[in-house]
Order: C-alpha cells, then structure tokens, then sequence
C-alpha cells in the first residue's frame, strides 16, 4: 500500500510537470489554449490521469487532444525522469467539461430564480379560499370558565 499523502504529492507533481513541458516544449501547432485543471495517480503510480481544458470550439479541442496524443511519449519521459519512481506512470488526457457544465448550473439556477419570482408574484395576489382562519375558536367559553374560576373562594380553586 502507498500512502495517500505520497500518491497526491506525485500527482500534483504530475499536474505542474505536464503543464510546463506543454507550455515550454511542445510546439506543435494543434495544440490550443490548454489549461492542465487536474491530475490524479493510482496508488501503485502505474497510471495518471490528467485533466485539461482548452479555450475554443470543438475544432481547437480535438487539434489539442491530437497534440497531446502525439505528445504522450515525450511527456511520459519527462515525468518519469522528475518522479524517479522505477515505472513511468502511463499518462491518459481528459477533457475537463467543467465549463460547461458550470454554464449548465448556472443557467439551471436562473430558471429556479424566475420560477421562484413567480411564485412570489403569484402569492402576493392570492387570497385564502375560505376564512383566513378555519378552526373555530371558543374564546367566548374560555372567558367564562375564567370568569367562574376567579369568583370562586380558595378553597374551591384547589
């Protein structure tokens, strides 16, 4: 078993290694405007994952995913050179989504917001289909029974 403090130090290590060789020595021309978001590790360090987005359209995504394909050797080598570890960990690229899908919350908490103000503005209007108060109350009785309890001499109240 590795320890788990070990295992998200190499992947941060991962993350900031794989993010500057593609800043400084990967030239190819696919590849877009990439921001390396995460990386993760499995506990025996055989495989990572790294996650990334690219600032385009679908176009500039799939030439950076092609980029990062044909660059996988020379990152592989680059990581395991500066991890030191007996195997270089393989090295898989995912597209982070997380735009997109922080887009898909946000206009999710729109419609709740109109849908709220609605009901907002719906109940302001609304009256109560029957009394505003539907129990019967006895205050009449309850005044009496008071009444007669007070009159009573202390003897009889105990």
């Amino acid at each position: 078993m590795t320890d788990p403090a070990k295992v998200r130090r190499h992947a941060e290590r991962v993350r900031e290694l794989v993010a500057s060789v593609v800043r400084t020595q990967i030239k190819d021309p696919r590849l877009g405007m990439i921001t390396i978001t995460d990386a993760r590790i499995t506990a025996d360090l055989r495989d990572a994952t790294i996650y990334y987005t690219v600032l385009g359209d679908a176009a500039a995504q799939s030439g950076t995913a092609a980029a990062l394909d044909s660059a996988k050797g020379l990152l592989r080598s680059t990581v395991g050179k500066a991890l030191g570890l007996r195997h270089s960990p393989t090295l898989t690229f995912i597209h982070d989504d997380v735009q997109d899908q922080a887009k898909h919350i946000d206009d999710l908490l729109e419609r709740a917001r109109t849908a709220d103000a609605e009901v907002q503005r719906l109940a302001a209007g609304a009256t109560y289909a029957g009394d505003a108060q539907p129990y019967k109350l006895d205050d009449d009785d309850d005044e009496d029974d008071d009444e007669v309890a007070n009159d009573a001499p202390m003897e009889d109240r105990r």
